[in-house]
């Protein structure tokens, strides 16, 4: 099951079932309103085999695992939870669940495919301080990047949210108000901001070599039509969701590798859908 608030638009359940279709295995997977707070006694009323975690659960799913992998760790929150004793285990969620984080491997996979597999030496913008800009860090650490600039509303949230992120990720962080003149002329433009945070900045965001926008409907978000307009390399929220969850349904399953060409067609079969209503 995915759990956040709110999480009716959430394209997980369409992914996730396209995965086990393809699999072959006969499983279920719902979405999940779930309220902060609520989120460890869902768990004890539902007992699934795995979670997917989205906002703003995060961070409460990280503190309640028992065990959580080093790239969780790392990150600082989690957005995988799978019951401990094994992909499917009868009875193992009573013995808890282990925490993984795969916004990191949705992010390097999201990159690898437009091309940029390497960030050493390159300049890296993260535009907002939530928990997906937190594994954007340390993804781009993993590439290589050893300095990001943050741009955010608040700067001393944005310290507080991600300094001991990149502390542990080995980077170092500039954080600026978000203002038109924030941005500069990056190699890479990630940003991680919710709908509308960045459209009146669109234009000069846009300014990068990559732009990545972690958003994914309505699409191409302002930013991204900017970018496209620009001549920029593109990426978007639909990739990054997709390579996440297919990293879920291998942790999940215990399957390696899986079924992403069925999971990103399922994931464009439902977003035509909510285009066309």
């Amino acid at each position: 099951m995915v759990v956040g608030q709110p999480i009716a638009h959430s394209l997980s359940p369409s992914l996730h079932r396209a995965a086990y279709a393809a699999l072959g295995l006969d499983w279920t997977y719902d979405a999940i309103e779930v309220p902060p707070g609520s989120l460890g006694h869902v768990l004890e009323r539902e007992r699934p085999h795995g979670v997917s975690v989205t906002m703003p659960l995060k961070a409460e799913a990280f503190a309640l695992a028992r065990a959580v992998s080093p790239l969780a760790a790392q990150v600082g929150v989690a957005n995988t939870l799978v019951a401990r004793g094994g992909p499917a285990t009868d009875g193992a969620a009573a013995g808890g669940y282990d925490a993984d984080n795969t916004d990191v491997a949705g992010v390097v996979a999201s990159l690898a495919e437009a091309g940029v597999t390497s960030l050493s030496g390159s300049t890296v913008v993260v535009v907002g301080a939530g928990g997906t800009a937190q594994a954007v860090l340390v993804a781009v650490a993993t590439l290589g990047c050893a300095h990001v600039t943050v741009v955010a509303r608040s700067v001393e949230r944005a310290r507080a949210a991600l300094s001991g992120t990149a502390e542990r990720a080995g980077l170092r962080l500039d954080i600026r108000e978000l203002t038109a003149k924030a941005f500069g002329r990056p190699d890479l433009l990630v940003a991680t901001t919710p709908s509308g945070a960045l459209d009146e900045h669109a234009e000069s965001a846009a300014d990068a070599r990559v732009v990545f926008d972690v958003l994914y409907h309505p699409w191409p978000t302002p930013l991204i039509r900017a970018a496209t307009d620009r001549g920029a390399v593109v990426v978007g929220g639909l990739s990054l969701l997709v390579h996440q969850a297919a990293r879920q349904v291998e942790l999940m399953t215990g399957r390696s590798p899986a079924p992403v060409s069925a999971m990103l067609a399922a994931g464009e079969r439902a977003l035509a859908e909510r285009t066309a209503r």
